[in-house]
């Protein structure tokens, strides 16, 4: 397996609040992570980077995440302590009131691939050169695309699009969704910031990541000044991984 991560500014914030990572354990299981923090006075990168570092520590600390039951009882037990963890920061530090983070994780093994998320951050697995978005949105417009108050197409435009219904930070418990891949014919998985789907449409994401004359490093960054040349309006993350030619 291959992987890179990068995460961006942008051309319109002036600090980023995303922060990204990938780490291995002594399983050669890997963990992805992308977070896109938010609050005032640079809170929102502190609650990224609490829930990036909390998985990194926990992650490293562990021989092999165990079954695919663990695996999801890891995790939640992980978003729960990461979201205590943010609720004490806020409540020791007053600047930070209301900061908060989504997470998308994906937790990779020899024998299965599992996500997490709470937000509006995405993963995806990259099968026969398409894209297929794995985890959902907590968004409120998905909630009305749910109800049938929204279409689709109009979900994608409508003013309200970024208006999250869950983060961690935010309440005293976290529920995050779980997803398994049971189609093991994947070659690649990719996570990403909002500050990526929202630039690039899935079309021109597939694009870059099937051409075969770029290393996974040049994606990444392909990717990442695609979305500066379109106005890069907001942080851009990516974590990308790419399976070896016996797992596709």
């Amino acid at each position: 397996m291959k992987s890179f991560y990068l995460t961006d500014c942008g051309k319109v914030r002036d600090h980023n609040e995303d922060s990204v990572s990938i780490i291995k354990n002594e399983s050669n299981e890997h963990l992805l992570i992308v977070a896109d923090g938010m609050g005032g006075h640079r809170a929102g990168e502190v609650a990224s980077s609490i829930a990036v570092r909390i998985l990194g520590k926990r992650f490293s600390e562990i021989s092999s995440i165990g079954s695919k039951l663990d695996a999801a009882n890891w995790l939640k037990e992980i978003f729960q302590e990461i979201n205590t963890s943010i609720l004490n920061y806020a409540k020791e530090n007053f600047d930070s009131t209301g900061m908060g983070t989504t997470l998308v994780v994906a937790l990779v093994t020899k024998d299965f691939l599992i996500f997490a998320n709470i937000g509006d951050s995405s993963g995806f697995v990259l099968k026969d050169e398409k894209l297929h978005k794995v985890t959902k949105d907590h968004t409120l417009v998905n909630v009305l695309v749910d109800a049938g108050d929204l279409t689709e197409e109009e979900a994608k435009y409508h003013p309200k699009k970024n208006v999250l219904m869950k983060a961690l930070g935010v309440n005293e418990t976290a529920d995050p969704d779980i997803f398994e891949v049971t189609d093991e014919n994947y070659n690649g998985i990719l996570l990403c910031s909002d500050g990526l789907t929202n630039m690039l449409s899935k079309d021109q994401i597939e694009k870059v990541l099937n051409d075969s004359e770029l290393e996974i490093e040049e994606k990444v960054i392909k990717l990442i000044r695609k979305c500066n040349a379109r106005g890069g309006l907001d942080n851009i993350s990516i974590a990308y991984m790419v399976m070896d030619e016996g797992c596709e």
